[in-house]
């Protein structure tokens, strides 16, 4: 159970005294990267996907 405490507070004193927590600022300004990059990626995987679903449409036609 000693152990156990110490892990506890040797991780509450890393997380307050160690960490370097960002800005409000620096968390909205990443958030906002992270969601146009994902609306990036999102729209890529759909054009893919219809792209493919097209060429996949044509070659059973052919048969």
């Amino acid at each position: 159970m000693a152990k156990k405490q110490s892990y506890l507070k040797s991780s509450y004193d890393e997380l307050i005294n160690k960490v370097s927590w960002p800005s409000w600022s620096e968390l909205q300004s990443s958030s906002i990267v992270v969601a146009i990059a994902s609306l990036i990626i999102a729209l890529i995987i759909y054009l893919m996907d219809r792209v493919f679903s097209g060429g996949m449409d044509i070659f059973y036609s052919l048969f």
